[in-house]
């Protein structure tokens, strides 16, 4: 059992730091999103270098966990560590392999509470994109395999929004080329075009739905956090928007 009253607000000790990191794999939503998750995140600028880095390989070791919270949660707090420093490429390598291929896409469960996979990712996705250590092309191509990833569930939490701001904010690294800054939808388009008449597959609502969310921040640009005061310009954000609209209009006539 874990005295959440008698935490430090920073610097905690190994075994402190090892029972709350413990503590988010928990299928109690309240010890873990309301208070591992928190606790976990709010240590994380005050921690040495080398706790860290510790840290985010726990974390990182997470997407392989048998425990769907245990996974969902992990990218949350890799993502403060992600922004926290200099990431390492296996954490990257270890959120590729497992971001497109989970299949429990559930935004709230009855009694796990908040799972929110796509969410969550998309917000480690958003942090991995502001990295300047990273390219951010393979992030781009890692977040339409996401939405493009064979699943029945449609987003039903906002999943749109996240991901697609996520995306929005890697489109913004100066790094990129015209090309590369709207490659990523060629995959899109593909499997757009290879649709076939009748109800709508949950992937490509999806899909279509995100991309109308990056449309609108290509075009308005897009801010780092919620509420934040500026707001960042995609350097090729009309090349971005008039592409989407081009694969919109594959299986969303209307919209074209």
């Amino acid at each position: 059992m874990i005295d959440w009253s008698a935490l430090p607000d920073r610097d905690p000790s190994e075994a402190e730091l090892s029972a709350v990191s413990a503590a988010l794999r928990s299928p109690d939503p309240v010890e873990r999103d309301e208070r591992a998750y928190p606790r976990l995140v709010g240590w994380v600028p005050g921690l040495s270098e080398e706790r860290r880095l510790a840290l985010g390989d726990a974390m990182a070791d997470r997407f392989a966990d048998p425990e769907v919270q245990a996974r969902t949660f992990a990218p949350l707090v890799l993502a403060a560590v992600v922004r926290g420093g200099t990431p390492r490429p296996g954490w990257l390598e270890a959120f590729a392999r497992w971001y497109p291929a989970e299949t429990d896409l559930r935004g709230h469960h009855p009694e796990l509470g908040w799972l929110h996979a796509v969410a969550h990712g998309a917000d480690l996705l958003a942090a991995f994109g502001q990295r300047p250590e990273v390219d951010p092309e393979p992030l781009t191509v890692l977040g339409s395999a996401r939405l493009l990833a064979p699943t029945d569930h449609v987003f039903d939490a906002m999943e749109d929004d996240r991901l697609g701001h996520a995306l929005a904010l890697t489109l913004t690294r100066p790094e990129l080329t015209e090309r590369q800054a709207v490659g990523w939808l060629d995959a899109v388009e593909e499997a757009f075009a290879a649709g076939e008449p009748g109800p709508v597959p949950a992937e490509v609502s999806n899909t279509l739905r995100t991309l109308r969310v990056v449309h609108l921040l290509a075009l308005r640009g897009v801010r780092s956090r919620w509420g934040a005061p500026e707001v960042r310009a995609l350097p090729y954000g009309a090349a971005v928007a008039g592409r989407i609209a081009a694969v919109l209009a594959v299986a969303a006539p209307y919209a074209g």
